[in-house]
């Protein structure tokens, strides 16, 4: 079984509730496993080892996935069912040893971390965490984000006004993005860190 963390921070029981009784409704996921559509034309950019962080994974369709691509992954997630679930879907498919969930209200910001070489947060929005989520990449370590958005879709709270990726990711190197239809995606790769310049004899 993939290694379940105790419950960090102070989890908000009416989002647990809401999101434990929508997990539970759903059921085990039987075959969830893949890269979000918006980002899987773009999987050659992945690298096939290193370490990922998975934010809001749910029932762990790509923690699972980014494992079977050979990255060792942390999902977190705010419901203990979907952890209990996305914990299963590692087992059952082989890579439980690849894969560690832990319980996490990221409204109380990220958990504490080392840098990880791939950052995936898939339809959860909270501006706050952006730049935790560049300080949390290694040097050419790349992120993949979706947000709901107000192009194409509703006004609301939790979607993303006109650029607001794009603006909150600009020191990164853009290798792809999108922004229509309800929902707004960029894929960027941290820069290497600078050299360090050596001065010769005066």
């Amino acid at each position: 079984m993939a290694e379940v963390d105790a419950e960090v921070g102070t989890v908000s029981a009416r989002d647990r509730l809401r999101w434990d009784a929508e997990y539970s409704r759903r059921g085990m996921a039987a075959d969830g496993v893949r890269l979000p559509a918006v980002f899987a034309g773009h999987a050659g950019v992945i690298p096939h080892s290193g370490s990922a962080l998975d934010l809001a994974c749910g029932q762990g369709g790509t923690a699972v996935w980014l494992a079977e691509w050979g990255l060792d992954v942390r999902g977190l997630d705010v419901s203990p069912v979907a952890i209990g679930q996305a914990a299963d879907l590692a087992a059952r498919h082989g890579v439980a040893e690849r894969c560690r969930f832990g319980v996490v209200d990221l409204d109380d910001g990220l958990p504490p971390g080392g840098p990880v070489d791939v950052v995936a947060c898939h339809r959860f929005r909270d501006p706050r965490l952006y730049p935790r989520l560049i300080e949390r990449l290694k040097p050419e370590g790349l992120i993949l984000i979706s947000v709901l958005s107000e192009i194409g879709g509703k006004r609301g709270p939790y979607r993303a006004g006109p650029g607001e990726l794009s603006a909150a990711f600009a020191d990164l190197e853009p290798i792809a993005a999108g922004e229509g239809d309800g929902l707004a995606w960029l894929i960027g790769r941290k820069p290497p860190q600078p050299s360090a310049v050596t001065l010769g004899p005066s």
